[in-house]
């Protein structure tokens, strides 16, 4: 095989997606690839909605339990995902199903990612004292690539970190590295891409209905068990359900403030999803989750 079949199901967390894309997954004897931030992690169960081992009824998913929570990871590690599964499919006649509330990782997929610049020892040493203040890193790095600079928030630590890592390893503006670097797409074959569509209303209940679900199931359990072993300083310790659990044991929530916080937090995340998607895809096949089912099963 040269090539495979695949699709991708994208749309907001708590719309489907997880129990379709098992559905569809068995229908067309596929394996499924799971673009999560936080599914990818072991360890984290309840709080990203991964389904259970007995949810994927022997479907074989890549990008759920890949990493320990205190292992770093960024886009590369789902262009290395991709490629592992896709090399699997070809190999055993596989057709894939990519499923994921992150659609940036999709996005990244189908775009690419300029080449990161290697860094040695006292490189990296220097941009991790420098990334203690990510804001002044921003203000220097706004002197030396000004329109560059002027696209990426303060807050988006992640691209100012790619632009330092960029800075600091050639003594080159971030943007004229990029322009003689431009990113290769890695995913290159048809990829048809189906998006659930909810009613906002609907959603907003949908997400209230399975924070409580996860509290009922002992979620804040898992955060505890989380903190004792890993800290709150990785990243995904910072992830909705896992922030406001942690204000709930310091006191500062009660359990229906925690659920509230929660759902509120979900909600505004959906939102910032839908907006994305509808930004970022173009020829994207919409439907309700029953219209969904109805074309794909």
């Amino acid at each position: 095989m040269e090539t495979i079949k695949q699709l991708a199901l994208i749309g907001p967390t708590a719309s489907g997606k997880t129990s379709l894309s098992i559905k569809l997954a068995q229908k067309i004897d596929a394996y499924i690839l799971s673009l999560d931030s936080l599914a990818i992690y072991k360890e984290i169960d309840i709080v990203s909605a991964k389904p259970t081992k007995e949810e994927r009824d022997g479907v074989v998913h890549f990008g759920i339990d890949h990493l320990y929570p205190d292992e770093p990871f960024d886009v590369t590690t789902f262009i290395k995902l991709y490629q592992e599964v896709k090399a699997s499919c070809m190999q055993e006649g596989k057709s894939l199903v990519i499923v994921g509330g992150t659609s940036f990782y999709l996005k990244v997929l189908l775009e690419g990612v300029s080449p990161k610049p290697s860094l040695n020892t006292e490189d990296k040493a220097r941009i991790e004292i420098l990334m203690r203040t990510p804001h002044l890193v921003h203000r220097m790095l706004q002197k030396v690539s000004p329109e560059y600079m002027s696209h990426i928030p303060q807050g988006d630590t992640y691209r100012v970190r790619k632009a330092l890592e960029v800075y600091i390893a050639t003594n080159e503006a971030p943007d004229r590295y990029f322009a003689k670097h431009p990113p290769q797409p890695v995913l290159t074959d048809p990829l048809p891409i189906y998006e659930i569509v909810w009613d906002r209303q609907i959603l907003r209940e949908r997400i209230r209905l399975r924070t409580e679900q996860m509290v009922a199931e002992g979620l804040i359990d898992e955060i505890i068990a989380l903190e004792r072993k890993y800290t709150r300083a990785p990243n995904c310790m910072k992830a909705i359900g896992i922030k406001e659990t942690l204000m709930y044991l310091d006191g500062i929530y009660d359990k229906e403030m925690l659920i509230e916080k929660i759902a509120i937090n979900t909600g505004r995340l959906a939102k910032r999803q839908m907006t994305f998607n509808h930004s970022q895809f173009e020829n994207v096949l919409q439907g309700s989750l029953e219209d969904l089912k109805k074309t794909l099963l």
